[in-house]
């Protein structure tokens, strides 16, 4: 279930913090009953972050196919990430 709070009660900040990092999810703040903003933690915004990132990877790599382009092998993809992760090192 979403948490969600009045924008006065954002002078509680510490609180607000414990609660973002305790549930991880994000918290709807509402301004004369509507939705006004949305605080949550840097961790949390990472993770939605990243969630998206790869749903947008996924979404160009299916255009791509049904364009019919040609797809790389995945062997050779994970040999080449081997030999430069070595060749950082």
């Amino acid at each position: 279930m979403p948490q969600i709070m009045p924008i006065k009660e954002l002078r509680n900040t510490n609180e607000i913090s414990e609660r973002c990092h305790a549930k991880r999810e994000p918290i709807f703040i509402t301004k004369n009953g509507y939705g006004d903003l949305v605080v949550m933690s840097v961790e949390t915004y990472e993770d939605i972050t990243a969630t998206v990132e790869i749903d947008q990877a996924i979404a160009e790599s299916e255009l791509q196919i049904s364009r019919g382009e040609k797809l790389l092998d995945a062997e050779k993809v994970f040999q080449n990430a081997g030999r430069e992760r070595l060749e950082k090192v």
